[in-house]
């Protein structure tokens, strides 16, 4: 799974309506977030397993019997940042409001601690009956996020409130829910990102283990969050992002020339390249034979960094990056300030750790001294902890 792509759960409920479900689980994944589709038994009379499963690209089970081996209630619980259930039919909200955990979907809600969103819809008369206002009630004091069903035609001649609400809405509220506003609209930021190689000849390289996954998934938050993303992507096999302009790049001096080009334009920049900190002196244009390969003489590479916030104007933010072994938040702290930077992401890589991992951990330092522990979670939600930051910065700034 991309690290890029933030997980949630699709729940389907048993009415008329999942079909509907089909078009919003394309348009979530058009904002790229990967999705496991766990409906209920009766929902299969309505859509079928195939359907989902070649829509979300992922197997789907409906039973806690299936597939025991995986313990699925509890590590799709785990992995999902939200839960969204849509439809959810009357007998679905009695069953979540009374904690019943019969089938998959149940159990997950039941051991989930993710936000949940509910999208009800059901004919007229059900809505309206006391039991199921009382469920809404019940649900909404506990916690989920219940969205009222649209008027218009249902079923057969029927009509009223009960409608299942228009994709585009479901969406709006839902990302609203899980902290996804436009709240970076007209702001452009500049990430680096993938791990700079120095050829040594054309079959070798100096290079290291950064796999450009932490930084995709900053460039796909601040997409996703209104911002323009330019995204400087070093020897990754990362695919290019929709609506994210990618500049492809080896080595850490076409990396630079490149960040020095676009950065006069840029409101944020987000260096989480692991940049090269030295080349070798002399590139050969033939493959060095083995008895010849004795020494290599390195020389420095510019600090990338450490010049681009230099001749930066007071109005650009900047966002580092630093992986150490040892003595990790002071590190940070000395970097932060030696580059003079708004904020700096460190984190213990020792044993090859956080490198092309899906997880990450670390502390997020500000220029004013906090420090922000970051325990073990997805790089998507670690993107997400770093510009609620910069947005809480920019917010200050522009006030």
């Amino acid at each position: 799974m991309s690290s890029a792509k933030r997980e949630i759960i699709l729940g389907v409920g048993g009415g008329i309506a999942a079909y509907k479900s089909c078009e919003l689980l394309r348009r979530l994944q058009d904002l790229d977030f990967a999705i496991t589709v766990v409906p209920t038994p009766s929902s299969l009379n309505f859509v079928g397993t195939a359907t989902w499963e070649a829509l979300s690209g992922r197997s789907v089970t409906t039973q806690v019997w299936e597939k025991v081996e995986q313990v699925k209630h509890i590590s799709l619980a785990d992995l999902a940042e939200a839960i969204i259930i849509a439809p959810v039919t009357a007998d679905l909200l009695a069953r979540l409001a009374q904690g019943r955990a019969e089938d998959l979907l149940t159990n997950i809600v039941s051991a989930s601690k993710a936000p949940k969103f509910l999208v009800p819809a059901m004919h007229p008369n059900m809505w309206l009956n006391e039991s199921t206002q009382e469920n809404v009630k019940i649900l909404k004091a506990r916690g989920f996020e219940i969205m009222n069903p649209d008027n218009g035609r249902l079923t057969g001649e029927d009509s009223g409130i009960g409608r299942f609400p228009e994709t585009s809405e479901i969406i709006s509220k839902f990302l609203s829910q899980i902290g996804s506003e436009q709240d970076l609209e007209g702001k452009k930021f500049l990430i680096s990102a993938g791990g700079t190689r120095e050829s040594i000849d054309p079959v070798r390289f100096i290079g290291n283990r950064s796999s450009g996954k932490q930084g995709v998934a900053i460039a796909v938050e601040a997409r996703n969050r209104g911002a323009e993303v330019s995204l400087v992507l070093a020897n990754s096999n990362i695919s290019d992002v929709a609506g994210i302009e990618t500049i492809r790049v080896e080595t850490a001096e076409q990396m630079h020339s490149v960040l020095k080009k676009k950065m006069p334009d840029c409101d944020v920049l987000v260096m989480s390249a692991a940049v090269a900190d030295a080349k070798p002196a002399f590139s050969s244009a033939e493959k060095i034979k083995k008895k010849e390969f004795n020494s290599i003489d390195l020389i420095a590479n510019e600090d990338i960094l450490a010049d681009l916030s230099s001749s930066a104007n007071d109005s650009q933010l900047i966002v580092g990056f630093a992986a150490e072994t040892s003595d990790v938040e002071e590190s940070g702290r000395a970097k932060l300030k030696a580059k003079n930077l708004d904020f700096i992401y460190v984190n213990d890589v020792s044993d090859g750790a956080i490198f092309s991992s899906d997880l990450s951990a670390g502390f997020l330092i500000s220029s004013e001294g906090n420090s922000t522990p970051i325990e073990q979670t997805s790089k998507a939600k670690v993107a997400r902890i770093i510009l609620d930051n910069v947005v809480s910065r920019l917010s200050y700034a522009n006030g």
